[in-house]
């Protein structure tokens, strides 16, 4: 047992908890937990498990660790310049990337699991989660280069006679909310027909020839050979941008300000000119 503790006083803490709880936590004889015993196990192992670094990193000679989660789309596209600057400043950190879907964002913040989530902003963030706005992105559907749409308004007008297959992400997501509630202002009705997890993977179905695919414009990713985008004129844009928890670390708060610089660089064209 760890910080000296002797095996009497370690059994008479275990029978006063289970007193407490007015349950049984483990078996004697063999030993092993209980469903509630490992129940609370399992809520408490990721505390002491990072005792040891939160004790090197309190006492300041914790090497840097920063923990992101993001989209892959973002993460394979986007995160590495940032992090390349990053490292000048911050050499030898600890990187730990989380594919993520938009809706963990929150769980995996209040757990202490992630210090930053790069997603979409939906609704103000509560309980002491920040937001930093990277930028505005405008949604776009995509459809096989031979489609013979001149623009997502010509589309548009066709899912009225005869609705084609609409791939996006689930309905739980801000893309596809805002996107289904502009159809409903303009009185237009086009249900999902394929739900997938990834940006990447509406590219793949369009592609292959399973329908047409919602998705947003970002700057900086080309599209596959045979998709082609239409700008969705008129539609509202979404917001990403950065959260977190509390107060930042130094290495959070450095790539933050390295984010941001690299996000404002893909809206400054060839000219120089925003």
């Amino acid at each position: 047992m760890p910080y000296g503790i002797q095996q009497p006083a370690v059994s008479s803490q275990l029978i006063q908890l289970e007193k407490d709880l007015n349950t049984v936590l483990f078996q004697r004889r063999p030993f092993a937990l209980t469903h509630e015993g490992e129940e609370l196990y399992q809520f408490v192992a990721p505390f002491f498990g990072n005792l040891t670094q939160m004790g090197k990193r309190l006492r300041g000679n914790a090497e840097p660790l920063l923990r992101l989660a993001s989209t892959p789309t973002i993460i394979r596209n986007h995160l590495p310049p940032p992090l390349k600057e990053l490292r000048k400043t911050f050499k030898g950190f600890k990187l730990a990337i989380r594919e993520i879907e938009p809706t963990q964002a929150e769980p995996l913040l209040r757990n202490r699991e992630i210090d930053v989530v790069i997603s979409f902003w939906e609704r103000q963030p509560v309980g002491g989660i920040k937001f930093q706005k990277l930028g505005n992105f405008s949604m776009s559907l995509l459809v096989p280069e031979a489609a013979p749409f001149k623009s997502a308004e010509h589309l548009l007008r066709e899912v009225l006679e005869m609705p084609p297959g609409l791939i996006s992400l689930s309905g739980e997501t801000s893309l596809t909310k805002i996107f289904q509630q502009e159809l409903g202002h303009r009185k237009l009705a086009w249900k999902q027909s394929i739900e997938v997890n990834s940006l990447d993977l509406i590219q793949t179905y369009v592609l292959d020839g399973f329908g047409y695919g919602l998705s947003i414009h970002i700057p900086g990713v080309s599209l596959p050979r045979g998709v082609r985008m239409l700008p969705l004129k008129g539609f509202p844009p979404l917001s990403v941008g950065l959260f977190w928890l509390g107060k930042m670390t130094p290495i959070a708060a450095a790539f933050s300000e390295e984010m941001q610089r690299y996000v404002r660089s893909l809206f400054i064209p060839s000219g120089g000119q925003r």
